[in-house]
């Protein structure tokens, strides 16, 4: 088994045979093993011990096992006693999760603070089988599907290349002590009810069945490298990002395979599910205009592209921008100025990111605010009135970004610049210019 293992853990890279690792020990058969094979296998380690505080005297018995056998391989020992009920009640999730967060919150911690190169946990073939399988009751991609990985940043996994009952021998063998955890046959809990009313029938169809799904895990997570690839190529060539938003170009998504899964991939990053990501593909031919949200993001099917944006984006109240004064940071919104004296050869500058006016005619100070109904202003270039919102909408500016739209004034209410858009007629550089205020978007 350890040929197997030091194979395992040389094809997958999971750390140099100089490397010094951080062993998460619990005391259990797993642990025990991982502990053994690593010193047999001349890797230098530390231990790492999590009291979770909820097995009373088990989990004291537990701390002191897990000390000695420390002491025994010689290894640097470390112990955290959480209190995980308390952090389960705050944080509004079941005592597993709040031990398996607090646990590896720590363990990073002490790599970081001790420089371990990884954290190698005892998972193993069986582990992968449950994970999938519960994955699987609960709704998934094929993220859920790979099971768990060798590597994943830093934590490695040694033992993924064996099963339980190698485990078994492997105690057996070299006589190896271990603790119970009694906890592990509580029906309580969804993972051991799969280990102990699910699994069981299916060995019964399938005695390989822990082998089998690791192979399986390991061609899932093949496949999903291979849509990974597709997703970033797409990502390219699809999603343009802009400071104020997120765009996906439709017609470009439209021509991918598996259209669905492909976006999906591209908003996970902006929390929409796949239900919700098929009833966005299904509005590509509709009408724009049609909004979904995610718990943190809103999303806007425009004419030809998709508009992403964040849902609380706060509105900008009332800020001033005072003669003289060179910057304005607003959240969200960053503004500099430099004034310039107006020479032969001056050029003005182009672009929706800058701005430059006649500063004699502006009049301080200047006012930063949220566009309003009824707001007008005289597009450079132009000599008639133009509504704001009429203008947004010859801009095909989409409904979500309409609300983030800001104006620069003049002290007498006049509209210098739709920021980001065009400046003002009545603000322009002329030839009777002597002096401009140019104001950029950072």
């Amino acid at each position: 088994m350890l040929d197997r293992i030091q194979q395992f853990i040389d094809q997958n890279a999971l750390f140099s045979p100089t490397d010094q690792l951080l062993v998460a020990v619990s005391g259990g058969l797993d642990s025990v093993v991982l502990a053994d094979v690593l010193h047999r296998l001349g890797v230098k380690f530390g231990v790492a011990h999590c009291h979770f505080g909820l097995r009373a005297e088990e989990a004291d018995a537990d701390e002191q096992f897990v000390r000695k056998l420390a002491k025994q391989y010689e290894a640097p020992y470390f112990v955290e006693f959480f209190q995980t009920k308390k952090f389960a009640e705050q944080e509004g999730i079941s005592t597993q999760m709040a031990a398996r967060s607090l646990r590896y919150e720590w363990f990073e911690r002490i790599r970081q603070q001790q420089g371990y190169a990884a954290i190698a946990t005892a998972h193993h073939q069986r582990d992968t089988a449950e994970t999938m399988l519960l994955n699987l009751t609960h709704g998934t991609g094929l993220a859920g599907l790979h099971g768990i990985r060798p590597k994943n940043g830093h934590l490695v996994r040694p033992l993924l290349a064996v099963s339980k009952p190698d485990l078994y021998d492997y105690v057996v063998e070299n006589r190896l002590l271990w603790r119970e955890d009694a906890s592990n046959d509580s029906p309580v809990y969804q993972r051991n009810r799969l280990r102990l009313e699910v699994l069981p029938v299916l060995r019964d169809i399938n005695p390989n069945l822990d082998q089998t799904m690791s192979v399986t895990a390991e061609r899932v997570g093949a496949a999903e490298e291979i849509v990974r690839r597709y997703v970033e190529e797409t990502a390219t060539q699809a999603q343009r990002q802009e400071p104020d938003a997120t765009y996906l170009d439709i017609r470009l998504l439209q021509k991918t395979a598996a259209t669905a899964v492909v976006l999906h991939e591209l908003l996970r990053p902006f929390g929409f599910s796949y239900l919700v990501t098929k009833d966005i593909v299904q509005s590509f031919g509709a009408e724009p205009g049609r909004r979904f949200d995610s718990p943190t993001h809103q999303l806007v099917k425009d004419r030809d592209q998709l508009v992403i944006t964040p849902r609380k984006l706060q509105k900008f109240g009332t800020h001033q921008l005072q003669a003289g004064q060179e910057t304005l940071k607003i959240d969200g919104l960053h503004l500099r100025t430099e004034l310039h004296e107006i020479v032969e050869g001056y050029e003005v500058p182009k672009g929706k990111a800058v701005a430059a006016l006649d500063a004699d005619v502006l009049k301080f100070p200047l006012t930063v605010r949220a566009w309003q109904e009824g707001d007008w202003f005289m597009p450079i270039g132009m000599k008639g009135k133009k509504k704001l919102s009429d203008f947004l909408i010859d801009q095909k500016v989409p409904l979500n970004l309409k609300d983030n739209v800001q104006v620069l004034c003049s002290a007498d209410g006049k509209i210098a610049w739709v920021i980001g858009f065009r400046p003002d007629d009545r603000f322009k550089v002329t030839e009777e210019t002597e002096r401009v205020l140019m104001v950029k978007r950072m």
